[in-house]
């Protein structure tokens, strides 16, 4: 019979039901109208608040054309994404990448903008 409820020798052994599980491994909160407000950011003022508040996110930046992409070479925890999404990047699948339009807002392309635009890192150029 399924059971509803935790028993006292549930909460002495640190077991957790799903529901408790779910609750204690959520992603920390994303401010909305801060991620809209950093959407609109130019890319140097990106860039900027990028090497100021997260140095490591700035040492994998990578700015194509005016937009900024993020790569890693895998999975994150879910506080790097929420700090990313907070920054107003959004994942895109089909190129394995996070994305920062820097207020240049355009529908997608099939080609790969790297071939189109100038690319570059800016942690190479910047000394450190």
């Amino acid at each position: 019979m399924k059971t509803n409820h935790i028993s006292d020798s549930d909460l002495d052994s640190g077991l957790l039901n799903r529901t408790a599980q779910r609750i204690e491994n959520q992603q920390p909160g994303i401010d909305f109208k801060r991620r809209f407000q950093n959407r609109a950011l130019s890319t140097e003022k990106l860039l900027d608040m990028l090497y100021h508040e997260t140095p490591r996110f700035w040492e994998l930046a990578q700015v194509v054309g005016k937009w900024v992409w993020i790569r890693f070479d895998d999975r994150q925890p879910p506080q790097t994404t929420a700090a990313l999404s907070q920054f107003g990047f959004h994942w895109n699948r089909k190129r394995q990448t996070w994305q920062h339009p820097c207020g240049h807002f355009a529908t997608a392309s099939r080609r790969d903008p790297r071939d189109k635009y100038q690319t570059y890192f800016p942690a190479d150029a910047k000394p450190a």
